[in-house]
């Protein structure tokens, strides 16, 4: 099967998850940004745990990825000014746009065109930050995880 078959399929998959799980629904978003909810805070949290403990266990016993057979590795990176700021402008566009980035290809699938607008600012924001980082040191440090393995090859 191509990358892009694969790659398909977990979108797909990735898509109907983030619908099912109601991470595409404007109520449950904003409930959870007014702390009126735990639903998705919990779901995050659990995510988060999961994550974090299945990646421990393949770093140690030297997994590889599917699709290139690279080793799973990555430098640790302490936290930076550009990643608060980061964290910050994402939060900020999340609460405005009553949605994060991830769930928009599967809002729009919804027929939820008010993900069009979210699109179009994730949009602008790439602009915004591919112009700051060519005029300013702001983005420059030490690598983010996929920045250090896309460098290596």
């Amino acid at each position: 099967m191509s990358r892009r078959w694969v790659g398909l399929v977990f979108g797909v998959a990735f898509g109907f998850w983030l619908a099912w799980a109601r991470l595409t629904d404007y109520r449950a978003i904003v409930g959870a940004l007014r702390f009126q909810s735990f639903y998705l805070w919990l779901l995050f949290a659990t995510g988060v745990a999961t994550t974090a403990l299945g990646l421990r266990i393949l770093s140690r016993t030297g997994a590889r990825t599917w699709l290139t057979r690279a080793p799973l590795a990555w430098p640790p990176v302490s936290p930076q000014r550009r990643h608060v700021v980061g964290s910050a402008l994402f939060g900020v566009g999340g609460a405005l746009a009553g949605a994060c980035p991830g769930p928009i290809a599967a809002q729009i699938g919804e027929g939820r065109l008010s993900a069009l607008f979210t699109l179009a600012g994730l949009l602008a924001g790439i602009a915004v930050a591919d112009t700051l980082g060519k005029r300013q040191p702001l983005f420059v440090g030490a690598p983010c995880a996929g920045e250090a393995q896309e460098a290596r090859g």
